[in-house]
């Protein structure tokens, strides 16, 4: 399977498309709802970056005032609540570490996952920080700056009651994604062919939508980048509910695969002042920080690039 086998209707290409998509306005009920699911936790250490006056010289004049920031949380530990139901984790303290090292202040709200680049096509908000992956077909609409590099967990009930061992073994049960990742495509495109029917892949609104649909006994197994399916497995339950399916034959993951930040093509100006940033960050040794913070260091990227999607 290659990543180019992407379904486009996962993002438009298009303007006209992505504009024909709704967005929608944060919900404070639901939100607390989500952070009860995901677990609260305490929030870290604020991060405490020096301007980098080289970098600061690249941001346009229309950013100046400050950067807002787009992400579906939670999704840990990319993006989580604290116990104060207050934004946290990897992608919240990289935006304010990346605002310190530019001098402009960084908002970071809540946005539906599926909605992410019609808010920044309507001007709500200038980037995602949402553990969104880079691939071929987004960048035909935005620019990523990459910051983790890893392929996709499937996680199942401890103890695996269904024997599932390879992705193919998924053939002919249910699999729960959330909507409009690329997991879900991945899935999908599985060749099924001597393994049994199809996966009956589940979309459901939110991560923790579809962690919830394998401890209702109503999905199978749940497929997610490896970072966040390894720090489910671990903080849910005491680490007694779920298990991953190891592969042999994919120890890094299936179809390993970067991700980043997005900004809109268009938004070049702003792209290139986050890319000098995030390469400051990389070389005083913050990004470092913030990925052993989160349990992220095994999947980091090695220098500040630009859309590397294959």
């Amino acid at each position: 399977m290659k990543r180019r086998l992407t379904a486009a209707s996962l993002f438009a290409a298009g303007t006209a498309i992505a504009l024909a998509l709704t967005g929608c306005t944060n919900d404070p009920a639901a939100e607390g709802a989500a952070a009860a699911a995901a677990g609260s936790t305490a929030a870290p250490a604020a991060v405490h970056v020096t301007k980098d006056a080289k970098a600061a010289a690249l941001v346009p004049a229309a950013y100046r005032s400050g950067i807002k920031v787009a992400s579906d949380i939670p999704f840990a530990p990319y993006e989580m609540y604290d116990a104060q139901n207050r934004p946290t984790g990897f992608d919240y303290d990289l935006s304010q570490a990346i605002g310190q090292t530019l001098g402009v202040p960084v908002s970071f709200d809540k946005q539906a996952f599926d909605t992410v680049v019609p808010s920044l096509l309507s001007n709500k908000f200038d980037m995602v920080m949402s553990g969104m992956n880079d691939t071929v077909e987004r960048e035909k609409t935005l620019d990523f700056v990459d910051y983790t590099h890893a392929g996709f967990l499937i996680a199942v009930p401890a103890g695996n009651p269904k024997g599932i061992h390879t992705i193919t073994d998924l053939c002919g049960k249910t699999a729960s994604v959330q909507k409009a990742t690329q997991q879900g495509e991945l899935l999908k495109h599985v060749d099924c062919a001597g393994h049994g029917a199809p996966i009956d892949v589940m979309e459901l609104p939110a991560d923790t939508d579809a962690q919830t649909a394998v401890r209702a006994g109503k999905s199978d197994a749940y497929v997610v980048d490896a970072p966040v399916g390894e720090y489910v497995i671990k903080t849910t339950g005491d680490g007694k509910v779920f298990q991953a399916v190891r592969d042999p034959k994919n120890p890094a993951g299936y179809e390993p695969i970067y991700s980043g930040i997005a900004v809109l093509k268009q938004h070049r100006d702003l792209t290139d002042a986050v890319l000098a940033a995030f390469d400051s960050l990389v070389r005083n040794g913050t990004y470092a920080e913030l990925l052993a913070r989160y349990g992220l260091s095994p999947y980091a990227v090695q220098k500040a690039a630009l859309n590397q999607a294959q």
